[in-house]
């Protein structure tokens, strides 16, 4: 009896041994997982005062999750701010400096009238009319350039004024840049600076991947090409840690148009083909999908 019981064992393990060997070779493509990684750099200079994040949280988009020192560029943006104020100061204020002339003006036109009159009735000569026309004249001419001065000279401080506050603007937005904001949905996978450290623009601060959906690259033979399409659905399996499979659905999202060698780590369905085409498979993950995980792909 305990040789019976023996043999019916072995013959349990060798049966199911054989099943998964059969079972793993009915896959059509092999590969790994990998997400779309983004690098986070930093966009302004200076001393990283705070930054909150660690490897494996989870950041949303717009969060903010650092500052870097910005106490000299609020310096900068004060004294802009000033000499726009001393510019605005110095502009020509145009009514009350043209205010004689207009007055002189005022008073010579009615002269002008009074003699007009004067004259029509014999009490003033042609002189005395040609005399207050040409003074009219000549109050008039000098109106018109002092007029002409003074508007020169306020564009060109407004034009000053403009480029100042071009630069209020600039440091404006290097401002924004020290307030370091997560662009978009994902996991911190690495992180590459701490708090109190200093940094700068474009020195990378930490790196974050979107893993609620996970990418499957595999690669199939010449020959397999025609039983695949973009959009198409394959099942997808992976080890559950029991000896068997996991399995999910998967989407074909990208067909390389371009063969390649087989990558050392890939097994595909004919082994002696040499040239391979990439292929990826997006897959919802539901958290037990990992960055280098292996998955095995079964066409639909």
């Amino acid at each position: 009896m305990r040789l019976l019981s023996t043999i019916l064992s072995l013959s349990t393990l060798l049966f199911f041994a054989s099943s998964c060997q059969n079972q793993g070779g009915e896959f059509d493509a092999s590969g790994s997982f990998e997400a779309e990684e983004t690098i986070i750099s930093a966009e302004a200079n200076g001393l990283l005062q705070s930054f909150n994040l660690r490897e494996g949280q989870d950041l949303k988009a717009g969060q903010i999750v650092g500052h870097i020192d910005s106490l000299p560029l609020s310096l900068k943006k004060q004294q802009l701010l000033a000499q726009m104020a001393a510019m605005e100061s110095r502009r020509p204020n145009k009514a009350l400096q043209l205010a004689p002339l207009q007055s002189q003006l005022k008073t010579a036109k009615n002269e002008q009238d009074r003699i007009s009159k004067l004259k029509a009735g014999g009490a003033a000569t042609a002189k005395q009319a040609d005399d207050i026309a040409a003074n009219i004249s000549a109050l008039s001419k000098q109106i018109a350039a002092q007029e002409s001065n003074l508007n020169i000279a306020i564009s060109s401080l407004e034009k000053d004024l403009e480029q100042m506050q071009i630069q209020v603007t600039q440091v404006d937005d290097q401002l924004k840049r020290c307030v370091i904001t997560n662009p978009a949905k994902g996991k911190v996978l690495s992180k590459y600076a701490e708090q109190y450290e200093m940094t700068a623009a474009g020195k990378p601060l930490y790196q974050i991947a979107d893993l609620s959906q996970i990418i499957l690259r595999a690669y199939v033979s010449g020959n397999q090409l025609a039983q695949i399409k973009l959009n198409q659905k394959v099942t997808v399996y992976t080890d559950n840690g029991e000896g068997g499979f996991k399995e999910t659905e998967g989407e074909i999202v990208w067909i390389s148009d371009q063969s390649e060698f087989t990558p050392k780590t890939i097994q595909t369905k004919d082994e002696r083909a040499n040239m391979v085409y990439a292929l990826k498979v997006l897959v919802k993950n539901d958290g037990s999908y990992k960055i280098g995980m292996y998955g095995e792909i079964k066409f639909l």
